[in-house]
C-alpha cells in the first residue's frame, strides 16, 4: 500500500511558485549553461514531489531546495566532467541569466570562478545567508567556507578591478 502524499499539488504548485526563480539563479550560477540549470530546476522540483517528510517550516524548505538544486548540478557536472567533449564547441550555448542591467558584470565574474565557489558567493551576496548557514546547508566546516568566500573575493576583485568591494 502506497503511502499518501504528504504535499497536495497546490502545496507543490505553491512551492514551485515562491521558490523557482531562487532555485534557477542558483543553478544557472552553478551551471552556467540556461539548458542544464532548467533541466536541474526540474530535477530538484520533482525531487520535492517525491520527499515524503514534513518541512519543519518555510525557511527549512527553502534551506532544501537549495542543498538538493546544489546537488543536482553538483552531479551534473560530474557526469559532464567524464565526457570527452569540450565546453568550448558548445560556447554559444552559454548564456548569463536575467539580472539586474548593472549586475552583468558581477555575474559573468561568479560564472566564472571554480564551481566550488558559485555556490557559496551566489548564497551569499544574492540569498544573504551568513557563511555558517551556508557551511550547514552545503555540509563543510564553516572555516571552509570562510576560505571559499575569501578566495573568491580575490578573484572577483582581479576580474572587476581593484575598485570592487565585495564587503
Amino acid at each position: 500500500m502506497r503511502d499518501p502524499l504528504l504535499r497536495t499539488d497546490e502545496e507543490i504548485a505553491q512551492s514551485y511558485e515562491t521558490y523557482v526563480d531562487m532555485v534557477y539563479r542558483l543553478c544557472i550560477t552553478i551551471l552556467k549553461h540556461k539548458f542544464d540549470a532548467e533541466d536541474a530546476v526540474q530535477n530538484t522540483f520533482i525531487k520535492l514531489m517525491h520527499h515524503n517528510k514534513p518541512f519543519a517550516s518555510a525557511e527549512h524548505e527553502k534551506a532544501w531546495l537549495i542543498v538538493t538544486a546544489t546537488n543536482t548540478c553538483k552531479d551534473m557536472l560530474r557526469r559532464a566532467s567524464r565526457q570527452d567533449e569540450a565546453l568550448e564547441a558548445h560556447e554559444s550555448r552559454f548564456v548569463a541569466p536575467a539580472a539586474e542591467p548593472d549586475s552583468t558584470d558581477f555575474l559573468s565574474a561568479v560564472q566564472a570562478l571554480p564551481p566550488k565557489y558559485r555556490a557559496p558567493v551566489y548564497l551569499y551576496y544574492y540569498e544573504g545567508y551568513s557563511g555558517g548557514e551556508i557551511a550547514v546547508l552545503l555540509k563543510k566546516p564553516a572555516s571552509t567556507i570562510r576560505n571559499w568566500l575569501l578566495e573568491a573575493r580575490k578573484q572577483l576583485r582581479q576580474q572587476l578591478g581593484g575598485d570592487f568591494d565585495a564587503g
